[in-house]
């Protein structure tokens, strides 16, 4: 590719802009086949319905689900269930970036065997200046 930078950002945007029109319009879609065939906005698993014509239609229900960690633990101890808590749940460890690099390294260098570092994929904003 032997584009300058204006040209690649100029071809950038136009490619997001695309993008964003494939995206949406692919929900609209989306949305629409589920209304064809009936699917409850609350759907959770799997279901394949096939078509008349040459087409297998595949979907996957999704509930997000979010916990409050701290309210779990308190409601676990006031009904006596904490035991259980392993098992109906899955704890996730995270960093506190924000207070990590503001403590003594005496606290965090014993930890750093735990934590494992790799770089993530840069992302790119571009806007064209009026």
């Amino acid at each position: 590719m032997n584009l300058d930078i204006n040209t690649t950002a100029a071809e950038w945007i136009a490619a997001k802009e695309q993008e964003r029109v494939a995206v949406e319009r692919r929900r609209e879609l989306e949305d629409h086949l589920l209304s064809l065939i009936g699917v409850s906005e609350n759907m959770e698993g799997t279901e394949t319905v096939e078509t008349d014509g040459d087409y297998k239609v595949k979907l996957t229900g999704r509930m997000n689900r979010k916990v409050d960690a701290e309210m779990l633990q308190e409601l676990a101890t006031e009904a006596g269930v904490s035991e259980h808590l392993a098992t109906l749940f899955r704890w996730k460890a995270e960093i506190n970036t924000a207070a990590w690099k503001y403590v003594d390294a005496a606290i965090t260098k014993p930890l750093l065997r735990a934590i494992t570092t790799k770089p993530g994929r840069a992302s790119v904003s571009i806007t064209k200046e009026d």
